[in-house]
């Protein structure tokens, strides 16, 4: 086990020391770090997700492990919104506690600790990962929103004024460059159709290039990170991001009878960083943005202890 730990984190933690390191010495400006993400994001990533899903039929993929997850995740969403009184801040903080960065980090680390077989089980969460939690983020900051305005607004109005965003953030939620490819592959695998070679040679090899480019991308984003003052409080929620997350779900993935590789997997999952989303919300509702900014820095960092503690337990479970 302690084999599987190093040789998947190492290559991983040294990806994202070159790029902390090329950002720092001028190799990356923090300019084009915007365009290079997008890059990954819209691109790199599609041909990935789309690639790997379109040989998995439907009969053989396993939802036990995904209601397990999202039964935890949507569980700490719900206290810590209503700990909070669902205000926009307690719903951008939410939302950091639960998202994780099973792109960026999550793929590269997966595919490999654990090959293709627990990279299927990664795929089936994240074809849901950012449909739900995005669209639940959307509708608790669009009600808070609302609920600020009726303070100046009929109560009419008011409904008509969230009404809106809550239908864009269902289909966004669809149409949207990670969920949207996996739907696709999977509708691809189950025509029984063969991908031409010269299609599937072009989508493996910027597949092959998401993983490094992205884990680049997290260290210079780190080089650019201000943590200052926010620390206590970023601290505090990287605590619950990648400690209090995966208890939750060993213990309800435990319950429901899950045991070996999807239970590793959900947990190692949970134990990721805080994702890259959460700064979307943030910065377009204008709340909590360096305290958000800072969690992912904290929580990055604190992965590389979180992850491995969560690769060497979760099999003994």
């Amino acid at each position: 086990m302690q084999s599987i730990v190093l040789s998947a984190l190492v290559p991983v933690i040294l990806l994202i020391a070159i790029g902390f390191i090329a950002c720092r010495a001028g190799w990356m400006r923090p300019a084009s770090l915007k365009d290079l993400g997008s890059l990954v994001f819209m691109v790199l990533t599609p041909a990935l997700l789309f690639r790997t899903m379109s040989t998995v039929h439907v009969e053989r993929l396993d939802f036990k492990p995904v209601v397990a997850y999202f039964a935890a995740v949507i569980g700490l969403f719900l206290v810590m919104l209503a700990w909070r009184r669902a205000t926009r801040r307690a719903t951008v903080l939410a939302l950091a506690a639960t998202f994780s960065n099973t792109v960026a980090i999550g793929i590269p680390l997966i595919s490999l600790a654990y090959g293709e077989a627990g990279m299927v089980t990664l795929f089936t969460i994240i074809s849901l990962h950012a449909l739900i939690l995005l669209t639940m983020a959307t509708i608790a900051l669009e009600l808070a929103v609302a609920r600020q305005a009726a303070r100046a607004t009929s109560a009419s109005q008011t409904r008509a004024s969230w009404h809106r965003p809550v239908l864009d953030a269902l289909r966004n939620g669809i149409l949207h460059p990670v969920p949207l490819p996996i739907l696709v592959g999977l509708l691809f695998a189950q025509t029984g159709l063969t991908m031409p070679a010269m299609l599937d040679r072009p989508l493996q090899l910027l597949g092959s290039a998401m993983g490094p480019m992205a884990l680049l991308l997290v260290g210079a984003t780190l080089a650019n990170a201000r943590i200052g003052q926010q620390l206590r409080g970023a601290i505090g929620l990287s605590l619950l991001k990648n400690l209090a997350l995966p208890a939750l779900v060993a213990l309800i993935g435990h319950l429901m009878g899950l045991h070996g590789l999807p239970l590793t997997i959900l947990v190692v999952t949970a134990s990721l960083p805080i994702g890259a989303n959460v700064f979307m919300f943030s910065q377009r509702y204008q709340v909590a943005e360096e305290l958000v900014t800072a969690s992912v820095a904290v929580s990055t960092a604190m992965a590389m202890f979180s992850v491995s503690l969560a690769m060497a337990l979760a099999e003994r479970l």
